[in-house]
């Protein structure tokens, strides 16, 4: 396992015991960083209402770069399990 700095608490990869998405058919991953998600969960606070964390904003930013590249015109899922209370104290909400 290789080492990670990044804002996303409780956000991790590489973790070989999770093994709920095993055998789970992707249509595809993007990579998305710290910069990317703060900014995006900047957007969903300001143009969508949704106030939530680092982790929400990456999630929605890797779905948006899938449906621009490759998956143009296909439906993507984000389940936003957070608010972004907890990041009050964060770069985040500066």
């Amino acid at each position: 396992m290789f080492e990670s700095h990044h804002p996303f608490q409780g956000g991790g990869f590489g973790r070989a015991d999770l093994t709920h998405g095993r055998d789970v058919p992707l249509d595809g991953y993007r990579q998305v960083i710290g910069d990317e998600a703060n900014r995006t969960s900047r957007l969903l606070a300001t143009r969508e209402g949704v106030f939530a964390g680092f982790s929400a904003g990456a999630n929605v930013a890797a779905a948006l770069k899938l449906l621009r590249h490759g998956l143009a015109g296909a439906t993507a899922a984000v389940v936003i399990l957070d608010s972004g209370l907890k990041y009050l104290s964060t770069d985040l909400w500066e």
